[in-house]
C-alpha cells in the first residue's frame, strides 16, 4: 500500500512531530509546524499521535493511491479534490485503488496536512519520520517530495472513524493575535521598544519560511544593538536582528542564535502562526508566565483528550 506522488508542489515534505533530544547535537526539531491540525487529523484516523504526514505548503500535491486508504486533508483548504469530486478539509474520506487526490493554491491558511490511516512508512532517523532539508536528514532522502515518489503506507487495522466524520479547525482571520511571554533577552530593549513591539500590528513578508516567520513593521531600535552570546532557541522565540524586524523562530530554526529575543510565543498559539500567509497581519499580546503555563497546559489537555 502506497500512495504515488504525480505533481509535489513547491514545498511538500513528510513530517511528524519533530525529532526531540537532539538540539544540543546541532539537529533543529524539525516537524510539523501547525501541531494542531496534526495532532487532530491523526486522531480522526485512529493512528499513532506521532503518525507520519504530508504537510503542504501554498499549494498542494496530485498523487495516486495504490490500494484503498482513508485519509483526512486537514488545516488550511486547499481546494482538494478525489478524482472529479471535491472534500471538505479535516473531514474523512475513503479512497480507491487508483484513485486521485489533487490539490491547489491554498484558499485558506498556509498549510495543509495530508493524513492517511496508518501514516506514512519512511525511515525512522533519531526518532523521527520527519524532513530536515537543511541538514537532509529523516523524510524522503531529507528532501522535500519530488515527481515518482512512491510514500509506503503504514499497515493498519480497520478502526477509523467513518466517511464524513470531521472537526472543526477555523483558520486565521483579520489580525492574528498571539500571545508571547516577554524574554529572555527583554532586558535589552527599551522601555518604548516594548510598548511598541506589544502594540502594532505587524505585516508577514514574502521571505517567511518553515525556519522562522518574518515581519515587517516599525523596527526596534534596543539599548545596545541587537548582538548577544549565542544561546539556544525554543521554537517560538522572538528574535530581533539588527534590521529590528522581529523575526518568529520555527520550526526548523536554528538550534542558537545570536540576536537578542524580545519574547517567546506561547507554544499553543504556534498553530496559529504556522497558518499565517504573505501580507497577513499579527499582533503580540503581553502575556505573564502563570498565564502562560496555564494556557499550555488546557491545550495539552486539549490535545491528549483527543
Amino acid at each position: 500500500m502506497a500512495l504515488e506522488i504525480i505533481n509535489p508542489g513547491p514545498l511538500s515534505t513528510v513530517q511528524d512531530g519533530g525529532g526531540k533530544g537532539y538540539m544540543q547535537a546541532g539537529f533543529p526539531r524539525a516537524g510539523v509546524m501547525d501541531d494542531y491540525s496534526f495532532y487532530k487529523a491523526n486522531a480522526l484516523l485512529h493512528n499513532d499521535p506521532n503518525a507520519a504526514v504530508i504537510e503542504m505548503t501554498m499549494l498542494g500535491v496530485k498523487a495516486k493511491f495504490t490500494a484503498p486508504c482513508r485519509f483526512v486533508a486537514a488545516g488550511g483548504d486547499f481546494g482538494g479534490m478525489l478524482n472529479d469530486t471535491p472534500i471538505r478539509p479535516n473531514t474523512v474520506y475513503q479512497a480507491a485503488a487508483g484513485d486521485l487526490l489533487s490539490f491547489g493554491a491554498a484558499k485558506s491558511g498556509c498549510r495543509c496536512y495530508l493524513a492517511v490511516k496508518g501514516g506514512f512508512d519512511v525511515p525512522m532517523i533519531m526518532g523521527s519520520r520527519s524532513t530536515d532539508i537543511k541538514c537532509r536528514l529523516g523524510g524522503v532522502d531529507g528532501r522535500k517530495l519530488q515527481k515518482g515518489d512512491l510514500l509506503p503506507i503504514c499497515p493498519a487495522d480497520t478502526d477509523a472513524s467513518p466517511n464524513g466524520a470531521s472537526f472543526h479547525n477555523p483558520m486565521p482571520q483579520g489580525v492574528a493575535r498571539l500571545r508571547a511571554v516577554p524574554g529572555p533577552q527583554d532586558d535589552a530593549f527599551t522601555a518604548d521598544d516594548l510598548v511598541l513591539f506589544f502594540s502594532q500590528p505587524y505585516t508577514v513578508t514574502a521571505e517567511s519560511d518553515r525556519m522562522g516567520m518574518k515581519l515587517d513593521g516599525a523596527p526596534l531600535q534596543s539599548k545596545n544593538g541587537m548582538d548577544i552570546i549565542s544561546d539556544g532557541i525554543a521554537f517560538g522565540a522572538v528574535q530581533v536582528p539588527r534590521s529590528g524586524k522581529p523575526i518568529v523562530l520555527m520550526a526548523d530554526r536554528q538550534t542558537v542564535g545570536g540576536y537578542a529575543k524580545i519574547a517567546t510565543v506561547l507554544t499553543c498559539d504556534l498553530h496559529i502562526a504556522a497558518q499565517l500567509r504573505p501580507a497577513d497581519r499579527v499582533q503580540f499580546v503581553k502575556t505573564d508566565l502563570a498565564a502562560a503555563q496555564a494556557a499550555a497546559v488546557a491545550y495539552r489537555k486539549t490535545l491528549y483528550s483527543l
